[in-house]
């Protein structure tokens, strides 16, 4: 039963992120030219020297990469890019169709606007669908490649494929549209992050070295209220043992242990990592601890 709820979850977030996607290229892509990333970027960009029409080059490119995802990203990726794939120009092309049913100019717009409201629906429309490990079946999928391969987060990736795309309007469009266009890649970038990230619990997780660590970790446990993990720390000169208190906080509760372990030893060696998924008794998030670093053992 849990699995059935899991399976209509994941298709409704691949669904409603297909058709974010496709209302930012029907209303504000295609109908204002703008070179932002993904599929319709590069229609966009191709069309003066391809004289094809953007919506079957959308098509044609969104299959052609759902092919080359399927070798690269596995058999259960392709199995949730295929529903991608068949929706996707089907939104497209219908909300395209509909979109001329307006009367003319109706999504004509200044770029600069139009390039901010697509970057932001296109960022929302892939960041629902990368967070049940999907794609839209376009050029996200290159993205996802170099996440897996390269390491490199999501909406990094996705800057970098759609900044490609718009470094090659540059040579069928000119220079104030592709400029016009990285606008939209920032914003895309900035919006998936925020999407998948959406509901889980930012916080700092903090490590301190103190020669008055007792008295800090009864004022970490008492007046900040957070849990308390001693590490076994020694000191890389000395050889000296010397514990190693690690906390996880949520951000508005920083100042009051800066103040409070400086107050106790104005000595005190704070470290302090940003943590964007927490799991466990005093945060909401469903998901597991994440931070740049993981400690277990430090040499000073």
């Amino acid at each position: 039963m849990l699995m059935n709820k899991n399976k209509i979850h994941e298709l409704i977030m691949i669904l409603l992120g297909n058709f974010i996607v496709a209302c930012s290229v029907s209303f504000f892509i295609l109908p204002n030219n703008i070179l932002t990333g993904g599929v319709a970027g590069v229609a966009v960009a191709l069309h003066p020297i391809l004289p094809v029409d953007t919506v079957l080059m959308i098509d044609g490119l969104t299959i052609g990469l759902f092919i080359l995802g399927a070798l690269l990203l596995g058999k259960s990726f392709a199995m949730k890019s295929v529903i991608s794939t068949i929706v996707y120009p089907i939104f497209v092309t219908s909300l395209s169709r509909i979109a001329t049913m307006f009367p003319k100019d109706t999504f004509v717009m200044p770029p600069y606007v139009a390039t901010i409201y697509a970057g932001v629906l296109v960022g929302i429309g892939l960041g629902l669908v990368f967070r049940v490990n999907s794609s839209t079946g376009g050029m996200d999928i290159l993205a996802l490649i170099l996440h897996k391969y390269l390491k490199i987060p999501e909406g990094t990736s996705v800057m970098i494929v759609d900044g490609l795309t718009v470094l090659l309007g540059v040579v069928t469009h000119g220079l104030t549209p592709a400029l016009i266009g990285i606008m939209s890649v920032f914003v895309c970038g900035v919006a998936i992050d925020k999407t998948v990230m959406l509901g889980m619990q930012s916080a700092k997780n903090v490590m301190i070295i103190s020669t008055e660590w007792k008295q800090i970790r009864r004022i970490l446990l008492e007046t900040v209220d957070r849990g308390v993990t001693i590490l076994d720390g020694s000191g890389g000169y000395t050889q000296a043992p010397k514990p190693v208190l690690m906390c996880v906080i949520k951000q508005k509760q920083y100042p009051l242990l800066e103040s409070s372990v400086l107050e106790i030893d104005p000595k005190a060696f704070i470290i302090v990592n940003d943590v964007h998924q927490v799991h466990g008794a005093g945060f909401t998030s469903k998901h597991v601890v994440e931070t740049d670093e993981t400690l277990s053992l430090i040499h000073i």
